[in-house]
C-alpha cells in the first residue's frame, strides 16, 4: 500500500474515533472505577494543564506549530514515506485535540488514572500521540 493512503487512513481513523469518544463524554459517559475512572475534563493547556495561562492565543499557537510540521513534512517527502504512520497518528491527535479548543471549552479528557497517586488525564489522541513517537524511536533505534 502506497505510504500516502497509509497516511491518510491512519490520520482520519483517529480523528473520527477520538472525536467520536469525546461526543460519548460531552454527551454524559462515564464510569467511575477504583484505579481508572472515565470521567469528563476540559484541558485548557497542553500535557498536565501546562502554558493554561496563555488563554485563547495557545490554539493558535498551536494551529502556527501544525503548520510548520506539516510544511516541513511536505518539503522533506522522504521523512513522510519512511514515517507516514506515526506522523498520521501524531498529526490527527495533535489536530483533533486543537479542533477541540476552538469547538469545546477546552481539549476533551476523560483517562484518569488515581490508584496509588493522581495521574494527569488525558485522551485517545494523547496516546494516539504518545504511539506516534513511540514508533519513530522504535524505527530510529532499528537503524
Amino acid at each position: 500500500m502506497n505510504q500516502t493512503v497509509k497516511f491518510f487512513i491512519v490520520f482520519i481513523f483517529t480523528i473520527v474515533v477520538d472525536q467520536i469518544i469525546k461526543y460519548l463524554f460531552t454527551h454524559g459517559a462515564g464510569v467511575e472505577g477504583k484505579c481508572i475512572s472515565l470521567v469528563l475534563a476540559y484541558n485548557k493547556g497542553v500535557a498536565f494543564s501546562m502554558f493554561a495561562f496563555l488563554g485563547e492565543y495557545l490554539k493558535y499557537i498551536q494551529v502556527a506549530l501544525i503548520f510548520a510540521v506539516v510544511g516541513y513534512l511536505i518539503s522533506k517527502k522522504d521523512i513522510l514515506k519512511e514515517y507516514a504512520v506515526p506522523a498520521g497518528l501524531i498529526l490527527a491527535g495533535g489536530i483533533s485535540n486543537i479542533a477541540d479548543r476552538f469547538f469545546r471549552e477546552g481539549v476533551v479528557d476523560y483517562v484518569y488514572w488515581h490508584c496509588g497517586f493522581d495521574f494527569a488525564i488525558f485522551n485517545y489522541a494523547d496516546v494516539m500521540i504518545d504511539l506516534g513517537v513511540l514508533l519513530i524511536l522504535i524505527k530510529s533505534f532499528k537503524k
